[in-house]
């Protein structure tokens, strides 16, 4: 229930600010209803796997190895966990205790809790959507090569395909020669992208690309279109899957000779490099954008369970969880890499590479030297659409949620039922994503990942700390959890929240900022034009914080310091149990009091 004007519940001192920020009494009513409608996980279970399979995804196999090896090796460890405790660990906890006790998605969650702020909800919801439109651009490319890795041989292995340029085609890899190109990078780059020289030239859509990103928006909407539903019960295989795959390759690799010399390269410690500030910024960013803090999806994804449900016990799992993962894919990653190091007689250095082209070019290379190479191809690239997934059903359902919060009644309307909701979101994720899939989508991909997953994450993940953190306050976050738990966060949690994780946070911005560098594909610089069009796309959520905070001042009368003060007055009910009984009934007449109070 809303604290209003003359309730008696309002606690002293807070009577002056009883207008709820959003002042509408139609946007109370529409909260009220979502919230008394809003389903439940079937099961803890569910709502465990979901999580951590959104946490666990492609990343974990192709950013964590390269950032470890190139970072320091076994050193990059120290910053990595430092970070992942200071902050990861700490601030998904966050999310989740404000997504479950609100019962809300990100922008209604974080409009309650300081309406001030209120933009970094839809900054959350913006992000999340426009990483969903490219991120299922990698799913239609690990169908491709699933699809073609059920030959005789495999279509990347040889230099005698109409796709390759024989004249620097290596069957190998090409180590320090500077003209040749593997097969494997042919194969990614001719076959695959059919890429043309730049942004500037699009070249026309690959059909074969757009047939199956459709394949790939099909498979997301039948996981997905009875909600939380369905999505409980596809987990129970996408996201448990995979570690069988990860298993079986590890128990496979090291076997291979040269296994323990890419195992070497990949933990030695360079104890050199935990001086350099870069390597623990690169720290901070995998934590954030692995386990997903500031997308929204966590919040979202505890909004819809029971109020009483242990988000301690789901936060340590899943972080522990993300992390084994990112380990144990390190060591399956550079088990093969040395392996083709020993078959090529390389260093271990001139294989390795990070982003896509590891798990789309090396490994490929790799999995056509290994013995049975019929059976690990398919299943290393049915892993990887599995890992894609997870994480693509929780940015898709960010925005159904925001849609269904905000204007249910509406859309209820034009769309009777909510498979057609999600049929819609799906359509139009899957019309944002066909530039990616131009014969010059390449260059727009990367151009997207730079600016949505470098530039505006850490920046949302500021300011969603200031909102709750500083301006909310660490005592009413802990209340938050007291209501649920029964008991109060500890002192690791409260001088977290309080102190390391926002100042950790805003280290990481300065430099950020400070050691800027513009997007690049390779050697392929951007023009000026396109880095315009990327920052953009970065500003296109960045935007909603300061518009937002605009408008809830403007909304409020007296001088900007009395509306200042108005705008970050919490909307919260802290004093219920549980402020959101699951059978709570409209027709009741507390409820005409509730939008009275809040009116």
């Amino acid at each position: 229930m809303e604290v209003g004007a003359g309730d008696p519940k309002t606690p002293p001192g807070e009577g002056d600010y009883a207008l709820n920020p959003l002042d509408l009494k139609g946007v109370a009513e529409r909260t009220v209803c979502a919230e008394a409608q809003r389903p439940t996980w079937s099961g803890r279970l569910d709502f465990i796997l979901a999580t951590v399979g959104y946490a666990v995804g492609l990343g974990n196999v192709w950013r964590f190895p390269y950032l470890c090896y190139s970072s320091g090796g076994g050193a990059f460890m120290i910053p990595y966990f430092t970070m992942m405790i200071l902050c990861g660990i700490p601030l998904l906890f966050m999310e989740f205790s404000i997504g479950q006790y609100t019962r809300l998605g990100p922008v209604h969650a974080l409009a309650k809790i300081c309406p001030l702020l209120k933009g970094v909800g839809l900054a959350t919801v913006v992000i999340s959507f426009v990483f969903s439109t490219y991120y299922n651009v990698l799913m239609s490319w690990a169908l491709y090569y699933f699809f073609n890795s059920f030959g005789a041989t495999l279509p990347w292995t040889s230099c005698n395909n109409t796709w390759n340029a024989v004249g620097n085609c290596s069957s190998g890899f090409a180590g320090n020669s500077t003209h040749l190109q593997s097969a494997s990078q042919q194969f990614f780059d001719h076959s695959l992208l059919q890429k043309t020289s730049g942004i500037e030239e699009s070249g026309g859509i690959r059909w074969d690309l757009f047939g199956y990103l459709i394949l790939s928006w099909v498979i997301v909407y039948l996981c997905i279109f009875k909600g939380i539903k369905s999505t409980g019960k596809v987990v129970y295989f996408t996201a448990v899957f995979p570690y069988f795959v990860l298993f079986a390759l590890l128990i496979n690799n090291v076997q291979l000779p040269g296994a323990k010399n890419g195992i070497l390269y990949f933990v030695t410690p360079v104890w050199g490099k935990l001086f350099e500030v870069k390597v623990w910024v690169n720290a901070a960013a995998q934590v954030f954008n692995s386990i997903g803090i500031a997308f929204g999806s966590m919040i979202s994804m505890a909004s819809y369970n029971k109020f009483s449900n242990n988000i301690l016990r789901d936060a340590l799992i899943v972080s522990i969880t993300n992390s084994f993962t990112s380990i144990l894919a390190g060591f399956v990653i550079f088990s093969a890499i040395g392996y083709m190091a020993h078959i090529h007689n390389l260093p271990v250095e001139n294989i390795a590479t990070g982003g896509p082209g590891l798990v789309f070019v090396v490994y490929p290379e790799v999995l056509s030297t290994m013995p049975v190479f019929q059976l690990w191809a398919p299943l290393f690239f049915f892993m990887l659409l599995c890992l894609g997934l997870d994480s693509q059903f929780a940015n898709v359902e960010v925005a159904i949620t925001f849609i269904k919060d905000e204007f249910g009644p509406q859309v209820q309307r034009f769309l009777k039922r909510e498979e057609l909701l999600t049929l819609a979101m799906c359509i139009v994720g899957f019309i944002l994503g066909i530039p990616h899939v131009t014969k010059g989508g390449i260059y727009v991909f990367q151009l997207m990942d730079h600016y949505t997953a470098v530039v505006s994450l850490v920046f949302l993940a500021f300011f969603e700390i200031v909102a709750v953190c500083w301006i909310f306050g660490v005592p009413r976050l802990c209340l938050m959890v007291k209501r649920m738990h029964g008991k109060t966060p500890n002192i690791y949690f409260r001088v977290c929240w309080l102190l390391l994780s926002p100042l950790l946070v805003l280290c990481i911005l300065i430099f950020s900022i400070v050691q800027y560098t513009p997007a690049r594909y390779g050697k392929y610089t951007y023009p000026g034009w396109a880095e315009g069009v990327g920052w953009g796309v970065s500003l296109v959520s960045i935007v909603w914080i300061p518009l937002g905070a605009i408008q809830e001042i403007c909304s409020h009368k007296g001088s900007l310091l009395q509306r200042l003060k108005t705008a970050i007055i919490s909307t919260i009910d802290l004093d219920a149990d549980d402020p959101l009984p699951e059978k709570q009934n409209l027709d009741n007449p507390a409820s005409e009091t509730l939008f009275t109070s809040v009116a």
